[in-house]
């Protein structure tokens, strides 16, 4: 691997005059790519626009592992990557792409993102992470959103089907979240992203022959520009400096910030594609977000003061 390109970048987002707009810029691009995936439905099928979108995507990063001379991972990693594709683009993307016929856009995301609910559900599983109160009020408050979004749809009998592919999706992510930090935790990040997300577009190909082979495609300058934006911006780009970026920052940050794509996704939609928003969203989205932030946030806060308490002497400043 060429650590000198990985390092300059490094060094780059180390300033932080430079790391806070890339992450504000990582987290806008992922939040407005769910009112293009919505709105792609107009030019194509949902299935044939995330074929283009992570072929473009997945070739860029092989672009990238290949410029960075990662190499191939080695074989013993090809299953473990294929399940982690299947997992983590295949199926939650299948998913989240169907939906939008639909799901609101805005909608969609907060629910994609109760993804790191079902990981530490998993992780507490399989990884034998314990749980601690702050976790489990964490846990509870995202679980009555994703309950407010889904019961008040289901009693008014709108999208429940969508919406509860969407939530099959989340539950994929965080399967595939657990899965890769048990199996393939040692791989450099960038190479087990491009080689999960090319194994995983061939499923999502797959499917795209499979169910809209004959689905007309208006290639467009717009779903040209879709395809492009969420290919090589959202899924390569963001991806690469995202993973950078949590060399950088403690996983309290990063949770955090990642809880505001679907923020941003929400107020896009609504500007851009004049979605409503309605009270069951608002209190669904803040009791999700809310939820999350609580357990990451109070789990940071316990191991800072336990440090303290066995190293009173040893403070850090700022």
């Amino acid at each position: 691997m060429s650590k000198t390109r990985t390092t300059s970048l490094t060094n780059l987002l180390q300033n932080k005059f430079i790391l806070w707009p890339m992450i504000l810029m990582v987290t806008i691009i992922w939040g407005y790519s769910f009112v293009m995936m919505k709105d792609a439905h107009n030019y194509m099928g949902p299935f044939t626009f995330a074929s283009a979108r992570f072929l473009v995507g997945s070739l860029t990063l092989l672009v990238l592992v290949l410029i960075l001379k990662i190499g191939l991972p080695p074989k013993k990693y090809w299953k473990h990557l294929i399940i982690v594709g299947i997992l983590q683009t295949t199926i939650v993307y299948l998913c989240i792409m169907y939906a939008l016929r639909f799901v609101d856009a805005g909608k969609s995301g907060i629910i994609l993102y109760s993804m790191p609910m079902w990981s530490t559900i998993f992780a507490a599983k399989f990884l034998g992470e314990k749980g601690t109160p702050a976790k489990y009020i964490g846990l509870t408050a995202a679980m009555l959103g994703l309950l407010t979004i889904l019961g008040t749809d289901m009693w008014h009998g709108e999208n429940v089907i969508g919406e509860l592919l969407i939530v099959a999706g989340a539950i994929s992510w965080g399967c595939a979240n657990v899965y890769y930090r048990f199996h393939l935790g040692e791989l450099p990040k960038i190479q087990s992203s491009a080689f999960q997300m090319l194994f995983g577009t061939i499923g999502i190909l797959l499917a795209t022959i499979i169910t809209e082979w004959n689905t007309p495609i208006a290639w467009t300058g717009t779903s040209i520009y879709y395809v492009l934006f969420t290919g090589i911006l959202a899924s390569a780009l963001c991806f690469t400096v995202w993973f950078v970026i949590l060399g950088l920052v403690d996983m309290v940050t990063a949770t955090i910030s990642m809880m505001l794509v679907p923020v941003f996704g929400l107020v896009l939609s609504i500007v851009l594609l004049g979605e409503k928003l309605t009270v069951s969203v608002s209190i669904g989205s803040i009791l999700i977000i809310s939820g999350i932030m609580i357990a990451n946030v109070k789990k940071r806060y316990v191991r800072l003061h336990k440090g303290i308490r066995k190293n009173p002497n040893k403070v850090s400043s700022h």
